[in-house]
Formats: structure tokens, sequence, C-alpha cells
């Protein structure tokens, strides 16, 4: 019996590993990656300080998103294009700080302080703030409101509903529209006016 990408794949199910034909990864990949190229794109530019490494970047994340689609298929494509590309570049940048250890004798002559960010790490922070921020002033006042009662003081659906003086229900919708708003504006996809029925 000849070997098809069907036969594959209920061998490696038998065998107790799922697996995902090629065929299908194709096919999700151009439905619901390539969709998402231009907000990773904006993505990898806003977080990473070496431009000239972008396409480098958007190539490996690619090939992360396969070999995971191989296995499964994620069910939230997006989330899991995101964490994958966060992910990359946290792995990268551990990389670049990584001193062999036979390159300094003596570790206090690298004068790092350790548990100190950089003044670039800094910058970048305060940039990211602000932008969150601009981010947060732009949302419906309730919905902030209500996110802000939840994230910053940590309170429940049933505690901000009787602070706000509204219904659960409505907490959860303010909630779930503000967190997909800031991450539209965040990640420069959509406004906020074009994600409202």
């Amino acid at each position: 019996m000849a070997d098809t990408p069907d036969n594959n794949r209920d061998i490696a199910n038998a065998q107790g590993c799922a697996s995902v034909s090629l065929r299908e990864v194709k096919a999700w990949f151009v439905r619901e990656v390539l969709p998402l190229e231009s907000a990773l794109i904006h993505f990898l530019h806003h977080n990473w300080r070496n431009q000239a490494d972008i396409d480098d970047l958007l190539q490996e994340v690619y090939m992360r998103l396969t070999a995971a689609a191989q296995k499964e298929i994620p069910a939230q494509t997006k989330a899991f294009v995101f964490s994958t590309a966060r992910n990359l570049l946290i792995d990268r940048v551990r990389r670049e700080q990584v001193v062999p250890i036979e390159a300094v004798a003596d570790l206090d002559a690298l004068g790092v302080a350790i548990d100190e960010p950089g003044p670039d790490r800094s910058v970048m922070a305060r940039d990211e703030l602000r932008r969150v921020q601009a981010a947060l002033d732009r949302l419906p006042p309730r919905a902030r409101e209500a996110l802000l009662l939840r994230r910053v003081d940590g309170l429940s659906r049933a505690e901000i509903a009787q602070r706000m003086g509204i219904g659960e229900g409505t907490v959860k919708e303010y909630l779930s529209e503000s967190v997909c708003a800031l991450a539209d504006m965040l990640y420069g996809e959509t406004d906020i006016a074009r994600r409202r029925p």
C-alpha cells in the first residue's frame, strides 16, 4: 500500500500523535494566517529595533506556525500568530543577551546591573505605556471604566456590576468590547467604530 497523506495521518493517529495533512495546513495558512500578514509585519516593526531583520522574523514566525499546525491547527489563529511572534522576539532577545562565560573572567567587569533595565528598554517601556494610555483614552467611557476596575483594581464582574450600577451581562459585554478594541488599536488592525454592529 502506497503512503498517502491520509495514510500517514492514520498511522500517526494510531501511534498516539495527532497529525494534520499538508493540504489542510496549507489551506489553513492561506485562509487564516496570510490575511494577518500586514498586522503581523506592523507588530514586528513596532517591537523589533533592527528593521533589517523583519523579513527573516516573518519567515521564522511562518515556519513555527506551520510546524505547530502540522500537529494540530489552532482554534484561535490570530492569538496563536501573535503569541508565536512574541515568543520568537523573546527568544531572539535572550539569545542576544547571552555572554559566553569564557568571554569574561570577572563577571563584575561586565558592569551590567542585572535587575535594572537599560535606557533603551526604559524608553521602549515608556513609549509602550503611552500607546496603551492613548488606546485606553479612545475607549468608550463605561467600557474603559469596567476594564480598569477589572484589570487594575482586580474586581470581579459582580463587584464591577455593583459599583457601576449595571448587570453582570453588561459588564461582560463592556470587558469583551474593550479588550477587543484595545487589541485592534494596539496591533493596528481596525478602528473601534468598525467593530460595533
